[in-house]
């Protein structure tokens, strides 16, 4: 990478790999949560990254590239924790980790589609810009619905135990 572009498409290419790594991640999650609550979160958030990921696409037209991934090490290192966790843990401990796993992806995704966004708006890609600031709204949404799912019910008091 030698531009501000090139570094563009390449984090573009990096992102659009990682969301679509989740939506073949989630559904295993999902299986694994205990809390009720929990696992209709992680249902909505597939549903919302297979949108994610139409987006992207958009995206990649609305720059004139074709969509395509390059692997994102980040990622599939939080997925390969991620699948830790779920041989490891088990009960009340499994879905604690499992919204912990749930925030890092979460915190990645917003660092990305921040840096992205702002790249965008100065490489002048306007349709871009507006594109990946309602990802990156939606990405802020769920980290905030998994930060209240954890205080208000999943750490709860048989954390202490």
């Amino acid at each position: 990478m030698k531009t501000l572009k090139d570094a563009f498409e390449h984090t573009l290419q990096d992102i659009y790999w990682a969301e679509k790594a989740l939506v073949k991640a989630l559904p295993k999650v999902a299986r694994s949560v205990n809390n009720g609550e929990l696992k209709l979160a992680v249902e909505a958030h597939l549903e919302e990254t297979k949108g994610h990921v139409a987006t992207l696409e958009k995206v990649f037209a609305s720059v004139k590239l074709k969509a395509s991934g390059e692997k994102c090490d980040a990622m599939a290192g939080l997925l390969k924790e991620t699948d830790g966790l779920i041989e490891e843990a088990e009960g009340h401990a499994l879905d604690v980790t499992l919204i912990a796993a749930a925030q890092a992806v979460e915190h990645y995704e917003i660092a990305r589609y921040g840096t992205l966004r702002e790249w965008a708006k100065i490489l002048g890609y306007d349709e871009a810009h507006k594109l990946l600031t309602l990802i990156l709204d939606e990405e802020k949404a769920a980290n905030a619905k998994l930060t209240a799912l954890a205080v208000t019910g999943v750490n709860g008091s048989e954390a202490l135990r």
